[in-house]
Formats: structure tokens, C-alpha cells, sequence
């Protein structure tokens, strides 16, 4: 007895945009555009540590950018290995930014005493608008996972 089973794929097009998990691509450029803006304009205390969180937000941009590009023009139609890449990229996007956050969320705490009140308050804002980028790429994550599973 033989079953068919209906193939998950990604969208392609303008229906990239009006999918789920593949619209939230919007607030993750969003809010991870606010932790680079934020962390970029304070005084970088620990360098080492919001080097990372730059990185992070620069990396999942860019690349978030470009699979974006990718899907808009189709590039992803008729292979299946690339909702395996899809849903590899969102797992280590979500790993990224969660360690970001907590490495953004020690340096404000432990920065506090040093800096100036608006610097602290900006770092705040950071650290809330990574936390916010976080889940946004852990939920895409698990959608994400879900139709690697179900392809």
C-alpha cells in the first residue's frame, strides 16, 4: 500500500512575504537592525563581547538578506535540500542571537557603574531589542524545523 504525502516547500515570489514562519524575516530585520544601530552608536566597553553581538547582527542580515533574494527570485524551486538549509540557517540564527543577547545583557550590567546614563539607557535598549530579535528567530526556528520535518 502506497501513501503520498504532500511536500512541504518554501514559498517563492511575493508569497515569501505573506507565508508563516518566512514573514517574520521583516522583524527580525527590524529589531536586529536596532541592536546594530544601538550597540554601534554607544561607547563599546567590552569589545570582545559586543564585537560578538555586532557580528551576529550584521551575519544574520546578511544573510537573512540573502536568502531572502534567493526566494524572492526563485531560486530554491524544486529542491528539497533547501528547506534543510532553511531550517539549518534559522536554528543557528537563533543560537547566535541568543548568546548575543545574554553577552549584550552582561556587558550592560557589568558596564553599569562606567558609563554615562543615556550610554546605559541605550545599552537597555539593546539588550530588550535582542532578547525581542531572539524570539523572533527562535519561533521561525521551530516553524522552520517543523517543515524540514514534514518535507
Amino acid at each position: 500500500m502506497s501513501s503520498t504525502t504532500a511536500s512541504v516547500s518554501l514559498p517563492s515570489g511575493l508569497n515569501v512575504l505573506a507565508s508563516f514562519p518566512d514573514n517574520l524575516v521583516l522583524p527580525e530585520f527590524v529589531f536586529g537592525g536596532l541592536v546594530w544601530i544601538l550597540v554601534a552608536s554607544t561607547r563599546v566597553s567590552f569589545q570582545l563581547v559586543q564585537g560578538w553581538v555586532m557580528f551576529v547582527s550584521v551575519y544574520c542580515f546578511v544573510i537573512s538578506t540573502l536568502l531572502l533574494f534567493l526566494y524572492f527570485c526563485g531560486a530554491h524551486r524544486d529542491k528539497s535540500a533547501w528547506v534543510a538549509v532553511d531550517a539549518f540557517y534559522q536554528v543557528t540564527a537563533a543560537l547566535f542571537y541568543l548568546s548575543a543577547a545574554v553577552l549584550q545583557a552582561y556587558a550592560t550590567l557589568f558596564a553599569k557603574e562606567f558609563q554615562l546614563h543615556k550610554t546605559y539607557q541605550i545599552d537597555i535598549a539593546a539588550v530588550v531589542f535582542a532578547f525581542v530579535a531572539t524570539l523572533t528567530y527562535v519561533i521561525h526556528m521551530i516553524f522552520s524545523l517543523l517543515r524540514w520535518k514534514s518535507s
